[in-house]
């Protein structure tokens, strides 16, 4: 085993003991797809496997209700080296995590467990819309469905909308109707706020998020959509939409889309020449937009960020991550963080300038360039121009490359990432994040989003080929 060092000596050591054995390019990535399944599922609660609170031992008031989907099961007394406490639930999470219920192929989903998983998890979302305080986008909850003090983040309201929708006709007749009231207060909501700034995806700043308007968006134009009887369509809905794609195109500085933008405070329509959050750039949200929100993953403006993403954390600077060119000698990676300027590993005492590579990043990444190529099948045509033409490189891809080839080479390219996912989890066993340096899992275990992210990858990539 290889010796452990670390970006920095004051960060806590690498979590994970082990790494799988088996040889990099050997992997079935989609035979994978039932353990990881197993594994995310182990952290939603049901009537018959309950979580207890871990500031609460011994208070059965404050246990886990059904259909709570707990961020992960870690906190500091169970896993060193970190001080934060995930046995909470958050909007987002479980909203991406429910998703992946709903398309699950798993058998005797009707009916079966699948189909009482959604059931539970729309009960305990409108338990947590009635409890949400001060606002109805409160971003995190108890599991016992209670208000904890965190953000507003007013992308979780549209994404558990997205997520209902998909799994309404799997929902019992009684708990449709639940799910229609809920969709409709989220609407209701989101048409009050959507112009307003709001806590970021990472939670740490407040302003205008691409990643929140990219989610409201398509929330906006799938109640637009959608045949469900009861759900109101207000006359809002269209003016919204053509505001938020406007707004989208606010956050473009010439070479890449911001993340987030500040409030300029007179008036004005937010833009790039406003304040933006330094070293926040590139940001992985930009390509979670698309992945969870409207942004087509043709878009040339997209590619282009995700190929200065990618090159941050391969190619040098504060961002790179040595793993990343271990790795690329084995035919893997790389693996994808957050943002540049990030420090967070689950131990905030001791930050690590640079942050390190994510599981559910570096899955999101790799599912955009799936998604990509079963649209350049479908159109026969690659988005190729001068501003998608550096995303196109990194995978082999020029202006007269064939749409079949260009295809292949993106698969490829997607495959080659999520292989060093796998590689450095633990017994398949996937943490929020590995150590920029060895590899090694890191911060707080079995995060629920990165199986998320595996899965909706691998549905993806069952699309592209």
């Amino acid at each position: 085993m290889p010796a452990r060092t670390n970006r920095s000596e004051a960060t806590a050591q690498p979590r994970a003991l082990v790494q799988n054995s088996l040889a990099p390019g050997t992997v079935d990535l989609p035979s994978l797809v039932p353990l990881m399944y197993a594994l995310m599922s182990r952290n939603i609660a049901s009537d018959g496997f309950i979580f207890s609170d871990p500031q609460a031992p011994g208070d059965y008031s404050k246990d886990s209700k059904p259909g709570c989907v707990i961020a992960a099961p870690s906190f500091p007394a169970d896993t060193a080296g970190i001080d934060e406490d995930y046995v909470f639930n958050w909007v987002r999470d479980g909203a991406i995590t429910a998703m992946e219920v709903a398309r699950a192929d798993v058998p005797a989903r009707t009916g079966g467990l699948s189909a009482q998983t959604l059931n539970d998890y729309v009960q305990f979302a409108e338990l947590c819309h009635s409890n949400a305080q001060p606002t109805k986008g409160h971003a995190c909850f108890t599991i016992a469905g209670d208000a904890r003090p965190w953000t507003e983040q007013n992308d979780g309201p549209a994404l558990q909308t997205v997520t209902i929708l998909a799994a309404y006709d799997q929902l019992d007749p009684g708990i449709q109707k639940t799910a229609v009231a809920l969709i409709n207060a989220n609407v209701a909501f989101l048409l009050d706020v959507y112009r307003e700034p709001t806590t970021n995806l990472w939670e740490e700043h407040v302003g205008y998020s691409f990643f929140a308007r990219a989610a409201q968006l398509r929330c906006f134009m799938e109640v637009q959509a959608t045949r469900v009887e009861g759900i109101d369509k207000p006359g809002g809905l269209q003016a919204a939409v053509d505001w938020l794609r406007q707004a989208l195109d606010w956050h473009w500085d010439g070479t890449k889309y911001i993340s987030m933008v500040a409030d300029p405070g007179d008036g004005s329509a937010p833009s790039p020449q406003h304040p933006v959050v330094s070293g926040y750039d590139p940001n992985i949200d930009i390509v979670q937009a698309s992945v969870y929100g409207a942004v087509p993953c043709t878009d040339p403006k997209l590619l282009a960020t995700a190929a200065q993403l990618r090159a941050q954390w391969e190619e040098g600077g504060i961002a790179c991550y040595p793993i990343n060119q271990t790795d690329k000698r084995l035919g893997i990676g790389p693996l994808f963080g957050r943002y540049p300027g990030d420090v967070y590993d689950g131990d905030t005492a001791h930050p690590v300038l640079g942050g390190h590579p994510w599981a559910l990043s570096t899955c999101n990444g790799a599912e955009l360039h799936y998604r990509l190529a079963t649209e350049i099948r479908s159109s026969g045509r690659v988005p190729f121009d001068e501003v998608s033409a550096p995303f196109f490189a990194q995978s082999g891809i020029s202006g007269s490359t064939p749409a079949e080839g260009a295809a292949k080479a993106l698969v490829a390219t997607g495959d080659a990432m999520v292989r060093a996912v796998v590689y450095h989890s633990d017994h398949f066993e996937l943490s929020e994040q590995f150590d920029g340096t060895t590899g090694y899992e890191r911060s707080v275990h079995n995060l629920t989003w990165s199986y998320a992210a595996y899965l909706s990858a691998m549905r993806a990539r069952a699309a592209a080929v």
